[in-house]
């Protein structure tokens, strides 16, 4: 490993070591226990007290630096200390709440380290994550926040490919293959790309079919076989992704116009919609609710798959209210699920 490698991270948790009161006049031992243990932990590593000693002459003398660090040897108490008592090299003067901000954006861009699309910067985004973890003690905030991760999400290897077709304006080829299809039922795609979509850690690709009008939304997880043509495309500038998915619930924008959809939740449900809406349009209405207790809601929103799925979700705690199109389809989709949940109860009883 390059001697000067780990060097500025080593400044810093001496600086630490200098500044905390709780512990004062460390000595070059304790300053060579300190920046190992932030450093490697007990991965076996070793920082030598010669390293110490590099490290504080640098602090005191190196012009590129621009430290200038007044680190004086405290003969009595057998330490170092500043001579300077409100000295520290950080120039930011970060408080701890600015820190644990820090910390916090540091997890965010670690979850994606391992994502074949930042690859080359995995060395980097460890090392960020490293500095500032080891600017305060204790302070190991990957303990207490825990972000949302899907156990495997496939697809994820073509994200660089489509970010440069979508960059370069180069169409892009792939064989897809649906959910409801065959084993062996795939077909060829040529797609004009515009915008890769997250939702639900699954990635998507909306973008326009060569030859057709409107863009349409693909799933990375059902790509394989994914190429770049050299030829570029002319984007249509009336693509605007803000105003695409303006009316949607989740990946899919809907073909069928934005309609208005009235429901009703029991009280426990009412106190998440209201604390955190299902979309922007959200809104409760002023006229009796079907039951006591209950809220009467309303929304602007494209008729879709995803739409559904949310309410289904939600089980006997909320009731569809209108359009009465919308309230047969669910009726219809409760009614399926109960035959199917009592044949396989009568099927099991027959066994």
């Amino acid at each position: 490993m390059p001697a000067n490698k780990y060097a500025l991270l080593r400044y810093r948790i001496i600086d630490r070591c200098l500044t905390n009161n709780m512990r004062p006049f460390p000595t070059k031992e304790d300053l060579r226990r300190a920046c190992e243990e932030a450093l490697y932990g007990s991965a076996g590593e070793r920082i030598s007290i010669s390293t110490i000693e590099k490290d504080i002459w640098a602090m005191r003398n190196e012009g590129e630096l621009g430290y200038h660090a007044p680190i004086a040897y405290n003969a009595e108490h057998r330490g170092y200390h500043y001579e300077d008592p409100d000295y520290s090299i950080s120039g930011l003067n970060l408080q701890d709440q600015d820190l644990q901000a820090l910390r916090f954006a540091t997890l965010t861009l670690l979850q994606f380290r391992d994502m074949p699309v930042f690859e080359q910067y995995h060395a980097a985004i460890g090392r960020i994550f490293d500095r500032i973890h080891a600017s305060g003690p204790g302070q190991q905030a990957d303990q207490f926040i825990q972000f949302e991760q899907a156990p495997r999400t496939l697809g994820t290897e073509h994200i660089s490919a489509l970010m440069t077709g979508i960059s370069e304006r180069r169409v892009v080829r792939f064989k897809y293959r649906k959910f409801d299809a065959t084993e062996t039922a795939e077909t060829e795609r040529a797609i004009e790309p515009y915008l890769l979509k997250e939702y639900r850690n699954r990635w998507y690709l909306i973008g326009k079919p060569e030859g057709a009008d409107a863009v349409r939304t693909f799933a990375l997880d059902r790509m394989h076989d994914v190429g770049i043509d050299k030829a570029r495309f002319v984007r249509d500038e009336r693509f605007d992704a803000d105003r695409y998915f303006k009316h949607s619930l989740g990946i899919t924008s809907g073909s069928g116009g934005v309609t208005t959809f009235q429901w009703a939740a029991a009280p426990v449900l009412s106190h998440y919609l209201n604390s955190q809406p299902l979309h922007g349009s959200q809104r409760i209405l002023d006229v009796p609710a079907p039951f006591p207790g209950w809220t009467t809601y309303a929304m602007d929103v494209h008729p879709t798959y995803e739409l559904n799925q949310l309410m289904l979700g939600f089980g006997a705690d909320v009731r569809p209210l209108s359009p009465a199109s919308w309230v047969a389809e669910m009726e219809a989709i409760h009614r399926k699920a109960i035959a199917t949940l009592t044949q396989q109860n009568q099927s099991g009883a027959e066994n």
